[in-house]
């Protein structure tokens, strides 16, 4: 206002100034000269008053251009203080007048005083344009939470998520985690997004055999939502549910498309079948994602509902199952005390194996303890590795255990490759429905020589003791074989139940790897006792291991028909042909009366083949054929040592080896066929015949071969590099299983199916089932076969007969750890 008035005024003096030419020629020079400073908040009256009394004195006159030029001057000078004036006002007034000073004190701090009226300025423009641009983001927010709503409820209209909460007995966990989950779905937050895209969903190639769907198992378990504290922190929670179809009728049409879905059923399996050892192939995986609140119960009732929804009406029914341990959480929880134990032993194990290899290392020039040296990595590998074959080995032995390891190897490989889901499942059982696939179907058969060679090689070097007249004490001949197979099979029994567990996760893995970890928690003694062959083979720990429990009985049971065929040799030989002679009559009777199979033919089914095992494959009296075989094989290579055969007798040998393993092995292919029905009678002389053929053709190898037969086919068996295999064949047998499985538990995803051998040839597998075996070896194989040698050696030795048959003598015996022993004469007319 004052502005304005300083303004009129003016206006007004200029009108005057023509009239008062004299008075103005004063105020010119009153005002290029003022009393009054602007700063001074003076009047500009008193300016002119000021020129009107000055005009009086001094008398000059100015022209009126200047003058108004200096009123000009002078108006614009109090306009722009008072506008700054007016501005400072203000930035006191916001800041409260903190700072109070007169006029001249802000002019003073004009240049400050102008910045910071510009940053405010500024302040108050930028926050404008914030609450304008929020409003706006916020205005945009809820236009696009309206779009992700819709495009959600058409996403979830053809992919609905799984309620578990829909289960009655639902814990109010569990109804608040789904209600949450829910929520988010409909708000499209992210976490929500990933956990149900986590669940499996129907894909394409369902007639091929794609009806697995695994779902994403890294993604639902990487799922986690924090509550309002701890204990409501959301996890995602993966569970593996297990459906089986159920046809309403016997519509031919619909049978045939169930019949591509499910693969033509090269293993058929019924809803509570044992799934860890055998695939329950029938069944459809499916996995589910679910808030970690819900239990196993509650996801079997939403899969079961939601199945029934989708078929209403159409007479086909599901039935679902989820089991406890097939629900799985990331959630890291402490080792318990016997992990913690475990641990620690192998920890020890392997340090004691580094201290006796220093120690070895460190006294090569001087002289060694051999308790130190028992451990040590460096001997035991050079033994490994060793070439170097033993006086009076049969050579020929080590390539058949070589051979037939490597099939055995390929036969549960065939097995394991069943758990892996594949989106075309139907091409690949079309693909293996041929007889040529019988090279892994015949597994039983691969383990038959192992027997044979068992009961060979303790007849062979029982009988070669007996001939040289030298002692025969059982005692440390049981002593020796239980510290040869028992630490390996211990150490391997406490790795896979503690520590392999740890090791990895997958949809899987609980099945495959913690089912069975959980048998040995209860059962594991009965394998150090060498009985879990007798308990059947769906609560066995480790159940590959069953052949150790059928070779230790019979091993038990051999000094008996070994000093039975010595003593009375024709008497004895009836006998144990008459026990070969029952035992096959008793394979041959089990399969029928049970309607067992020995031979894993196209379309198996599982209850049948755990009868197998139990009634039949794990029974020693009924693979006690093979074994006595060995036991005859044994004493042929001693009495006949060096025997002369003519050319017709090695033309007809060969050609009835040749007849026995084309019998045993190409016999069977038939079976294997994708359209072929179980025959009791195929199966029984399958089971009553096959064995003892396939163990025939290998010894007649053997025998040929031992006594200077040799052709190229026995030089191949022969060579010497299979005696690395040998040492390695035990901790091979015990190590493929453990190996398989992890890899089963491991995966992930579909994979799709090529060809037979790109599945069979994993050049992955193999070295691990190498490496793992070698490190058995080495770490528990040779030190504690050390040991045997040197509690054997430091065992006294003298030993009196009071039977007369028996005459003791002193002649020292060469044995291998260099020590005289005293030696027992048999007086018998087979001795040399």
């Amino acid at each position: 206002m004052r502005c304005l008035a300083a303004l009129l005024l003016l206006l007004a003096l200029a009108l005057a100034l023509p009239s008062c030419s004299r008075a103005l020629t004063g105020a010119a020079a009153a005002v290029a000269n003022p009393t009054c400073s602007l700063k001074d908040n003076c009047n500009l009256g008193d300016n002119l008053l000021a020129v009107a009394a000055g005009s009086a004195v001094d008398g000059k006159d100015a022209n009126n251009d200047k003058l108004e030029s200096q009123i000009a001057s002078i108006f614009e000078d109090k306009v722009n203080y008072s506008l700054k004036l007016e501005t400072t006002t203000t930035v006191l007034e916001v800041h409260e007048m903190l700072m109070p000073g007169n006029l001249s004190e802000l002019h003073s701090s004009s240049s400050s005083s102008s910045v910071g009226n510009f940053t405010l300025r500024q302040r108050q423009l930028s926050d404008k344009l914030e609450d304008e641009a929020a409003a706006a983001a916020a205005e945009e927010e809820a236009e696009e939470r309206v779009y992700l709503y819709n495009i959600g409820q058409r996403f979830l209209a053809i992919s609905q998520p799984f309620d578990a909460a829909r289960n009655p007995d639902a814990s109010p966990r569990c109804r608040a985690q789904m209600q949450r989950y829910l929520n988010a779905l409909n708000n499209f937050d992210l976490w929500a997004l990933k956990m149900h895209d986590a669940s499996g969903k129907l894909n394409s190639g369902i007639l091929n055999g794609n009806i697995n769907q695994p779902g994403d198992f890294d993604q639902c378990l990487s799922i986690q939502q924090p509550g309002e504290d701890d204990n409501n922190m959301l996890r995602g929670q993966y569970c593996l549910a297990y459906a089986q179809p159920v046809l309403p009728h016997k519509s031919k049409r619909l049978q045939s498309f169930f019949k591509l879905i499910q693969s033509h059923g090269p293993f058929r399996s019924e809803f509570n079948d044992p799934g860890h050892r055998v695939p329950r192939y029938s069944l459809v995986n499916w996995g589910i994602c679910v808030p970690s609140g819900c239990t196993h119960r509650d996801v079997e009732y939403s899969v079961a509902e939601y199945l029934r929804n989708q078929t209403l009406a159409t007479g086909i029914s599901f039935n679902v199952r989820v089991e406890p341990q097939m629900c799985q959480v990331r959630d890291a929880q402490p080792w318990d005390r016997n992990t913690t134990w475990a641990v620690r032993f192998f920890v020890l194990i392997l340090s004691i194996a580094v201290l006796s290899t220093i120690y070895d290392r460190c006294t090569k020039t001087q002289p060694q303890n051999a308790w130190c040296t028992a451990f040590s990595l460096d001997k035991n590998l050079r033994w490994l590795f060793s070439t170097r074959s033993s006086p009076g080995d049969i050579e020929a032995v080590h390539g058949i255990r070589f051979l037939n390891a490597m099939m055995l190897i390929f036969s549960h490989k065939s097995m394991a490759m069943f758990f892996n889901p594949y989106n075309n499942r139907t091409a690949m059982s079309e693909s293996l429905g041929q007889p040529w696939t019988v090279i892994g179907r015949a597994a039983s058969l691969y383990t038959d020589p192992f027997l044979l060679f068992s009961g060979m090689l303790t007849s062979y070097s029982l009988f070669g003791r007996l001939m040289k007249q030298q002692p025969i004490r059982l005692k440390n001949e049981y002593i020796s074989r239980l510290m040869r197979i028992v630490p390996p099979l211990a150490a391997l029994i406490l790795f896979c139940t503690y520590v392999l567990p740890l090791w990895g996760s997958g949809p899987q893995w609980n099945l495959v790897v913690g089912h069975h970890a959980d048998i040995c928690k209860q059962h594991w003694w009965r394998n150090l006792l060498f009985i879990h062959n007798y308990f059947g083979f769906s609560e066995m720990c480790l159940t590959h291991t069953h052949h150790l429990g059928i070779d230790t009985e019979l091993f038990a049971v051999a000094p008996i028909f070994i000093l039975a065929l010595w003593r009375w040799p024709r008497r004895g030989l009836l006998a144990l042909l008459l026990l070969c002679t029952v035992g096959t009559a008793a394979r041959y009777y089990t399969t029928i009366v049970n309607q067992l199979s020995n031979y894993i033919y196209f379309g198996t089914n599982i209850q049948r083949l755990f009868r197998t095992a139990d009634y039949m494959y794990s029974f020693p009296p009924h693979r006690s054929t093979v074994y006595i075989m060995g036991i005859l094989l044994g004493y042929v290579l001693r009495k006949f040592q060096g025997a002369q055969l003519s050319s017709l007798q090695l033309r007809l040998g060969w050609l009835a080896a040749t007849v026995c393993v084309l019998a045993s092995l190409l016999g069977p292919a038939p079976m294997g066929d994708i359209n072929y029905v179980y025959n009791s009678t195929h199966a029984a002389i399958y089971a009553a015949f096959a064995p003892i053929a396939w163990c025939l053709f290998f010894s007649w190898i053997v025998f040929v071969s031992h006594n200077g037969y040799t052709n190229k086919f026995t030089r191949m068996f022969a060579w010497r590099g299979f005696q690395v295999s040998t040492k390695l064949s035990y901790a091979i047998y015990l190590t493929q299983f453990p190996v398989f499985f992890y890899n089963v538990g491991r995966r992930r995803h579909i994979h799709h199916y090529y060809n037979f051998v790109s599945i069979i040839l994993d050049t992955n597998e193999f070295i691990s089932i190498f490496l793992a075996s070698v490190a058995l070896t080495v770490l528990f194989d040779a030190p504690f076969q050390n040991l045997k040698k040197l509690l054997i050696r430091s065992t006294p030795a003298a030993v009196k007969s009071t039977t007369p048959a028996i005459e003791t003598s002193s002649t020292p015996s060469s044995m291998p750890n260099g020590t005289a022993t005293t030696q027992t004469k048999l007086l018998h007319p087979h001795a040399d």
